[in-house]
């Protein structure tokens, strides 16, 4: 009943204008997203939203691509052990390693018409082995131990070790625009504050993709158009504008009404029951693409707070909980439970780890053996008399989401446990709460991963974001094992993949059975885009289907 009650509250039927358009200006693609970066800085802060902002202006080394194979975006050849380009070496201290030639292409610039060199790449490394610079990526630079310059365009990058991850490297920043900023920055965080990326964003020189930023309006919209110097595949459009509308069902109406031509499908545009209403009473206005991903919808938990220092109750918030009918009721189908944050579709899945199906039962026993009875207003109290009460969070605005949250709070509400929803901006979680862990209960939001990455950024204890680290790292729940960080260093220093799937299965039987998270479901990417919009391959991964934006084109 209480699900049911939830879902009559916030109807998922949403109010539609009564026809969409036809055409959009065919030189200009607006595209909305209902969240906005909290900085622009493609190696800094790790954002979904930036993430995206960034994938049309600045290129990684290598990327996954839609058929989630690792390739070049800077690089002339993807380095192997095979084609030599990888090579075993000895370390110092008698270990092995491995020295990695990247051989960027010849012909690339950055918006301003410098060529992209070496000396950008070796700035990258310098400033990624800083602790105080807050670097957070997916490929981290500290793994290696030094950079070889052999000419502008070659360059040797010597691993600390065995990784299966040697040829996988994100963005490089330009050394003659960021240089002079980051040798006068002293202090943690001091670099953050005065990289032009979030100063002044439109400077020219910033970018080495197929467009730069022309215009930004903090909180509003961010104006790209093709960089002049850019030497690949000519971009299809004169300008591209992510259009931020927080609010998703006015995102919705923008879209109707033609303000906006597409909505991004990497869980910054429309909610999936939106654009599922949305194609059955508008089938043939748009393309409509539901991509299996790689994002993982959770709610992360304050291990500060008493009440969930106790993993039984951990537990029972599981146990509590019905999720197979949430996705089916709310999505379908097309959004799979999660049992840990691996996908079935990735690789090195496991199914032999802890499960936690719907048992009301079950739930409620193990918060009695916690010492949890219920109280005379139906929810737990302790022996101390302390309420079984804490708070849920999520982005603001975010109708889904705030569905989801109704849910969760009525089922748990059933097992004697008290939710109290208290939401805020999205650049309030992703830019302060999250990273500075200043939320009490708990948030629940998600986040997308590469097709191979292991779990070190996000469960790592070395990327616990700190004071000290400059709150670099996504290791938002603080999660500390030794046991896991074994497993993840084991992973990541071996190139036999049925040796790699082993470690990968132990760390997904720690997190399933420490249950330091909430796991929900996966998402289905819901891309919303102009029938007239030709090269768009949605990846359903970390790796954005805008870092190839300069194959769009209208028809």
């Amino acid at each position: 009943m209480q699900f049911r009650s939830a879902l009559a509250l916030f109807g998922l039927a949403s109010v539609l204008a009564p026809t969409a358009p036809a055409f959009a200006a065919k030189d200009t693609l607006t595209i909305g997203i209902a969240q906005f970066p909290s900085s622009l800085h493609p190696d800094i802060d790790a954002e979904v939203v930036k993430k995206y902002a960034d994938g049309f202006v600045i290129r990684q080394i290598t990327a996954f691509d839609k058929d989630w194979k690792n390739s070049c975006l800077l690089c002339t050849e993807l380095p192997t052990i095979q084609n030599g380009l990888a090579k075993i070496e000895d370390l110092p201290d008698g270990k092995k390693g491995i020295a990695v030639t990247i051989k960027l292409k010849p012909d690339l610039k950055w918006s301003d018409g410098v060529p992209v060199t070496t000396k950008d790449l070796a700035f990258t490394f310098k400033v990624g082995k800083d602790p105080n610079s807050g670097f957070s990526n997916v490929n981290r630079w500290d793994r290696a131990t030094k950079i070889d310059v052999v000419d502008d365009h070659t360059a040797v990058i010597h691993m600390t070790g065995i990784t299966p991850s040697f040829n996988q490297w994100d963005e490089i920043i330009p050394e003659h625009v960021e240089g002079p900023i980051y040798d006068k920055a002293t202090g943690a965080g001091e670099y953050l504050k005065q990289t032009l990326y979030n100063r002044a964003p439109t400077s020219a020189g910033l970018y080495d993709g197929p467009y730069k930023i022309t215009e930004y309006q903090s909180g509003a919209q961010i104006v790209m158009e093709p960089n002049p110097y850019w030497s690949g595949t000519k971009p299809g459009f004169k300008r591209i504008i992510l259009k931020h509308i927080e609010n998703t069902a006015a995102l919705q109406a923008n879209l109707l009404s033609g303000d906006v031509d597409m909505v991004a499908g990497e869980g910054i545009g429309l909610t999936i029951d939106q654009v599922l209403e949305l194609r059955k009473q508008h089938p043939d206005d748009f393309t409509y693409i539901f991509k299996p991903s790689l994002t993982y919808e959770h709610v992360d938990l304050q291990k500060d707070n008493p009440i969930f220092k106790d993993v039984k109750v951990r537990q029972a918030l599981l146990y509590a909980l019905d999720r197979k009918t949430l996705t089916e009721k709310l999505f379908q189908g097309l959004q799979p439970v999660a049992a840990t944050w691996v996908n079935p579709l990735n690789p090195n899945y496991t199914k032999d780890t802890a499960q936690y199906p719907y048992d009301l039962a079950k739930a409620k026993s193990l918060l009695a053996e916690a010492g949890w009875k219920p109280g005379s207003d139906g929810i737990c109290r302790n022996a101390a008399g302390d309420r079984l009460s804490f708070e849920l969070s999520t982005t603001a605005g975010n109708r889904l989401r705030e569905l989801q949250e109704q849910v969760l709070q009525s089922q748990w509400k059933a097992a004697c446990i008290d939710a109290t929803i208290k939401n805020e901006p999205p650049r309030t979680i992703f830019g302060e709460t999250l990273k500075k862990r200043i939320y009490p209960g708990m948030v629940m939001y998600g986040w997308s991963s590469a097709v191979t990455e292991s779990p070190l950024r996000t469960l790592g204890t070395s990327q616990i974001p700190t004071e000290k680290n400059n709150y670099g790292g996504a290791n938002y729940i603080a999660f500390s094992n030794p046991d896991m960080d074994a497993a993840i260093a084991r992973m990541d220093s071996e190139l036999e993949p049925e040796k790699q799937k082993a470690d990968w299965a132990i760390a997904q039987k720690i997190y399933a059975d420490q249950v330091p998270v909430v796991p929900l479901f996966f998402r289905s990417e819901p891309h919303i885009v102009p029938k007239w919009l030709k090269g768009y391959e949605p990846t359903g991964h970390g790796d954005f289907a805008c870092m190839w934006s300069e194959n769009w084109h209208a028809e």
